[in-house]
């Protein structure tokens, strides 16, 4: 009594088609398939770009870090 059968779902299933259409739910799961895309592509992207940002400020860290701090070698 407490669970949903397989015949509960197959209703389920028949109304929802019947409500919205196929061609609805056929946008909706290409729109999802694509959201989900980009989320793992935007998640594997900012893995990589932690490091690059890293060894780009190894480079011009120190003489960032020199104005930053208001010493300058120009200046006793």
């Amino acid at each position: 009594m407490g669970g949903l059968s397989i015949w509960h779902w197959i209703i389920v299933l028949v109304v929802v088609l019947l409500v919205f259409g196929t061609k609805r739910l056929r946008n909706a799961g290409r729109d999802l398939g694509e959201a989900v895309k980009g989320f793992k592509e935007g998640m594997r992207g900012e893995e990589d770009k932690p490091a690059a940002r890293l060894g780009n400020e190894r480079k011009s860290g120190s003489a960032d870090s020199r104005e930053a701090s208001g010493h300058d070698r120009s200046e006793p």
